[in-house]
């Protein structure tokens, strides 16, 4: 592969990236890690826990569980990034075959434009709020052509964009913190109600999904890494940056989310961004939050547009073979994607409690099964040897289909069924367990139990790791 001209404008998409344009360090995963999580997203998402009926400490007790869960889930798919270089979608063509591929892409990209039309709402709020204008449609149009413009520029003013996130979210989350237990009695939130597993589980599923969803496109980040870089830094880094970031952030949402049901502070219920506003008070301060806020989900939104673009292009040049796509390209499909979520923020429904809740436990459904299979494969079938070259090609080593993983993958989504706790459909053991919403578990083990042993006996790694012949092997990694 050529090298990479010299451009504002991320030159490299779905190719692998070679070694002579690897840098940093993965230091780098946890400020962006840290400032995608610690958002006001995330916030709303700890807020929900004591919404839909958990005493606010099981509440935060809950999401603990559920972070540290998700987050070694999340951070496993991180890892990958500098050993191969290749998006994490593009990877995933290893276990599901070239055009199996598409079938998790086409939920992946309505994952991102979910999440993007979220953010874009509270974002524009804030926005608004900032510029003192009572027109939604203003804070929703500006917040989406920044997310157009850092997309479309790429990962490293993204990862930019993080570092700022995270100088922001660690001053703002400071004095968050601080007014909260400064001006309400915490301890009157806590211990309301007693243990309850059917609230505690929510609790968990709610962070433990939250995580999970970055899992399809966290790779894409670390895939600038030096090839040497050490697999448990990259871990660790990503993990401390996500987990710590989002428990921050649902911790305060869950007591704010206490707060406001008991009477004793404010609506946070009816005004998110409002009431962080109103929390850190009047004038300069408030004005400070509401940056915070905007830094915060401007990263992870440019990360849902990116990945969009990403995902879309995987599932263009699965049926035309390319292993690369042009700037132009680029642009036109993250403008596509932006344009699709500002439209749907504008004409967002009210009840985005509600709906937020069990958007993000049907993306757990489906998205848990997909990560079984890919880090079971990669840590313990293929064991990280990769044909890089046949990714591409969906004649080669991978094929068109994979039925191992595509059976199991199904298996893992429809199992669920009988276990979900939604708005729109209860399961049938839901009911005996009281309302507890295990379904993500016995998606994971159902999906290992299936796609193990069947990945195991009809394995199609090299005995190494085939490299484009542009590209030579990487050195050994010293420290994993």
């Amino acid at each position: 592969m050529a090298a990479a001209p010299s451009s504002a404008v991320e030159a490299r998409s779905i190719d692998m990236i070679p070694a002579g344009e690897r840098h940093g360090h993965p230091k780098s995963q946890f400020t962006l890690w840290f400032g995608a999580n610690a958002q006001i997203t995330a916030i709303v998402d700890g807020a929900l826990a004591v919404v839909f009926g958990a005493d606010a400490f099981w509440a935060i007790v809950g999401l603990l569980i559920g972070n540290v869960l998700g987050g070694v889930v999340m951070a496993l798919h991180s890892a990958q990034g500098p050993k191969l270089g290749l998006p994490q979608m593009i990877s995933s063509r290893a276990q599901f075959g070239v055009y199996g591929a598409i079938i998790p892409l086409v939920l992946v990209i309505l994952m991102y434009v979910g999440f993007a039309s979220t953010g874009t709402v509270l974002s524009g709020q804030a926005i608004n709020l900032i510029l003192g204008v009572n027109v939604p449609a203003v804070g929703i149009l500006i917040f989406g052509g920044a997310t157009a413009l850092l997309a479309i520029l790429g990962y490293k003013y993204i990862h930019a964009l993080g570092r700022i996130a995270t100088i922001l979210g660690l001053a703002g989350f400071l004095y968050l913190t601080f007014a909260v237990l400064s001006k309400y009695d915490v301890g009157q939130v806590m211990f309301l109600k007693g243990f309850e597993w059917p609230t505690f589980l929510t609790a968990i599923a709610l962070s433990a999904g939250w995580q999970m969803t970055f899992g399809p496109y966290v790779a894409d980040y670390s895939r600038y890494l030096p090839q040497e870089t050490s697999e448990r830094r990259t871990f660790w880094y990503t993990f401390a940056g996500s987990v710590g970031g989002a428990q921050w952030a649902m911790t305060i949402g869950a007591i704010a989310g206490a707060l406001s049901a008991a009477g004793l502070g404010g609506n946070f219920l009816k005004n998110q961004v409002g009431y962080m506003g109103e929390l850190a008070g009047a004038g300069l301060i408030a004005i400070f939050i509401y940056l915070v806020i905007v830094s915060g989900k401007l990263t992870v939104n440019c990360l849902n547009a990116y990945g969009s673009f990403m995902c879309a292009v995987t599932i263009g040049t699965a049926l035309n073979r390319r292993d690369s796509v042009s700037k132009a390209t680029r642009i036109v499909f993250i403008i596509a994607v932006i344009t699709v979520s500002v439209l749907i923020a504008l004409f967002a429904s009210k009840d985005f409690l509600n709906l937020f809740k069990n958007f993000v436990l049907m993306l757990l459904m489906v998205f848990t099964p997909w990560s079984v299979i890919n880090l079971v494969d990669y840590y313990k079938i293929s064991r990280d040897r990769l044909d890089i070259p046949a990714l591409y090609n969906p004649d080669g080593r991978y094929g068109r289909w994979n039925v191992a993983a595509l059976v199991s993958y199904g298996i893992g989504v429809v199992v669920q069924i009988p276990f979900l706790a939604q708005a729109l459909y209860t399961g049938p053991v839901t009911h005996w367990l009281g309302g507890a919403d295990i379904s993500w578990i016995v998606g994971i083990v159902v999906t290992m139990a299936v796609y193990y042993p069947w990945a195991k006996a009809t394995n199609r790694a090299p005995l190494e790791t085939i490299y484009p012949e542009t590209e030579q092997a990487p050195a050994p990694v010293s420290a994993r």
